[in-house]
């Protein structure tokens, strides 16, 4: 059912691709990070990236090993930020790419099956959609992996589309299956596996089916996309069970994680989230019932594709009770072919109602999407129109970058800021002063939960790194001052810090300095060095009682172990980092009631 077309230079592929990439790059930059998803990733890949010690293959959340996803989004980000520098527009790189690519596979692929005009109207919906353009400059994995289940998915329907089967997209396919793993584990290899085998099985292609399998695509897919898990398992013994079982399996089945909603969320939320675009489905509905019987059997075939990739995917994220709504990027790209091919059609009917209502709804699409922005950029804005501003430390990483001065520690007192050592340019991680002994913290999915499993993987750099928040005044004893960040919430526990004075407030978020001071017991000794992340500053060294042992190691289950002890263990063993462990020296035991 081709569709007639006539194109222009600029309706050439080439000349769409590159424009959907301007248009997706325009804005990228242009509002502060985002709390906590694109702080927390885009601090990341900084942090990986300044880690001198480092070899940028382990995920780094705050000096310590982060694995609850693959390497993929840090490793864009980190090739962007190493070539135009540090800032909000490299952060958002990986889901740039992610967005452009499935772009890229929707408009070739209906091209291919409904002609160019059909290809040209899904891309201008898909590229329109606030749901996609706002995801595909928001620094967390669902845009980077939904776009690559979104081309894996069109390369295996393209390696078995013709008589002839095409080994070289079949092979194309398995690539980037081995690409979706690495950007966000399992669910880049289950999710087209999910849409392909029934849609082949459904039409008795098992010899289809069983010709993907082709040894030479899986020898592909595992010498790309094994070898970085095989690295952690061989550096991090527990990195497997960690990542695997309970990161996936463990995630999938329970109920104790957060955004918990019903089971027919995402057929609600889509609808909404792909407006004013949505509206179009009754047409596009009305287009295919009175056409189904002139589709040949491959017309079909194709329309059946779409039909069932968006009732798997969004079929498969609702069985779990957790949802979030980057969840359902996976099932954008069928929804969107759906109804870009009834835009199309009316497109080519210049006399009817319909001649001119895309044309609004692009309009209205396109200010959509610019006034999302402008909102989430605009602090005026969003107070005028009474809307709870986006969550950022901006101001105030900028206030501390100023001030801060070489062998001075910062304090996060009981929240996790993620963006401030990104804003900041922070050379050191910092100390993050909590209740760590609460028994509650591994079972709770949030910020402290995050940090927990981390130190997990490096129990030596845990110590040092979670500090217990009622010995917030031992910070202090030292030369050099610190800089504590809390919020209003947490502004009692600051009466403990002799001489801290308050430098500056944004919104709820506080910046005080206290001056360092000499303890009773012991005199203040700093040593100048090489910080672990590799940057150039003094090591900080605070000067405590010599009976003093701080009580997170106690209440943590941690041994106390000198830093002599450390350093030799570091030493005698430097290739072989602690083992992920519940039991046994150096582990992490929280105390149970």
């Amino acid at each position: 059912m081709n569709l007639p077309t006539s194109e222009s230079a600029w309706a050439r592929p080439r000349t769409v691709l590159l424009l959907l990439a301007l248009w997706l790059m325009a804005t990228m930059g242009a509002r502060p990070l985002l709390l906590p998803d694109e702080g927390r990733y885009a601090n990341v890949a900084r942090s990986m990236l300044a880690s001198n010690g480092g070899d940028g293959l382990v995920p780094l959340l705050n000096g310590l090993p982060f694995f609850h996803k693959p390497p993929l989004l840090y490793w864009l980000d980190m090739l962007t930020m190493s070539v135009v520098g540090v800032h909000q527009f490299s952060a958002r790189f990986a889901p740039f790419v992610g967005a452009w690519v499935m772009g890229a596979a929707l408009f070739m692929a209906v091209r291919r099956w409904h002609g160019a005009a059909a290809a040209r109207a899904t891309l201008m919906v898909l590229a329109t959609c606030p749901f996609f353009f706002i995801g595909g400059q928001y620094a967390n994995l669902d845009m980077l992996v939904g776009g690559l289940i979104t081309a894996t998915v069109l390369a295996f329907a393209r390696a078995v589309d013709d008589s002839a089967r095409s080994l070289r997209w079949m092979l194309a396919a398995w690539a980037l299956a081995a690409t979706s793993v690495l950007a966000k584990g399992l669910i880049g290899f289950v999710l087209p596996a999910l849409v392909i085998a029934p849609w082949l099985l459904a039409q008795r292609r098992w010899r289809d089916l069983l010709w993907l399998l082709h040894p030479l695509g899986l020898l592909f897919f595992l010498a790309l996309a094994l070898p970085w898990f095989a690295l952690m398992q061989l550096r991090y013994p527990g990195f497997f069970d960690y990542f695997i079982m309970e990161q996936h399996f463990r995630r999938f089945a329970q109920a104790s994680f957060n955004n918990v909603h019903p089971a027919w969320f995402y057929v609600a939320v889509l609808p909404l989230l792909t407006l004013p675009w949505s509206g179009w489905l009754p047409a596009s509905v009305m287009k295919l019932t009175s056409t189904w019987r002139t589709f040949s059997a491959s017309d079909r075939s194709r329309w059946g594709l779409w039909a069932w990739w968006w009732v798997a995917v969004i079929g498969f994220f609702s069985l779990p009770s957790s949802k979030l709504v980057g969840y359902a990027l996976p099932a954008l790209a069928p929804w969107c072919a759906v109804l870009g091919v009834a835009v199309a059609a009316s497109r080519s009917k210049l006399k009817n109602a319909w001649a001119s209502a895309w044309a609004w709804t692009l309009a209205f699409a396109v200010f959509a999407c610019l006034g999302l922005v402008f909102l989430l950029t605009s602090a005026a804005t969003t107070a005028a129109l009474k809307i709870k501003p986006p969550t950022s430390s901006k101001a105030v990483a900028a206030v501390l970058a100023a001030q801060i001065k070489p062998g001075d520690r910062v304090v996060f007192v009981d929240e996790m800021f993620y963006d401030l050592p990104f804003y900041a340019g922070l050379k050191q991680p910092p100390i993050v002063a909590s209740n760590w002994a609460d028994p509650n913290v591994p079972l709770r999915d949030n910020w402290r939960k995050e940090l927990f499993d981390a130190a997990r993987f490096d129990p030596a750099r845990g110590r040092e790194l979670l500090w217990p928040l009622g010995q917030l005044n031992t910070l202090t004893c030292a030369e050099a001052a610190v800089w504590f960040v809390l919020k209003d919430a947490s502004a009692t526990q600051m009466s403990q810090v002799p001489n801290a004075v308050g430098v500056v407030t944004q919104g709820d978020v506080r910046l005080m300095r206290a001056p360092g001071r000499a303890c009773l017991g012991s005199a203040p000794s700093p040593s100048q060095g090489k910080g672990r992340d590799g940057g150039q500053s003094a090591k900080y060294k605070p000067t405590l009682p010599n009976d003093f042992t701080p009580p997170c190691r106690a209440r943590l289950g941690w041994q106390a172990q000198t830093a002599s002890q450390a350093r030799r263990t570091r030493l005698e063993s430097p290739a072989k980092p602690p083992a992920l462990s519940l039991q046994g020296e150096g582990a992490i035991q929280p105390v149970r009631p």
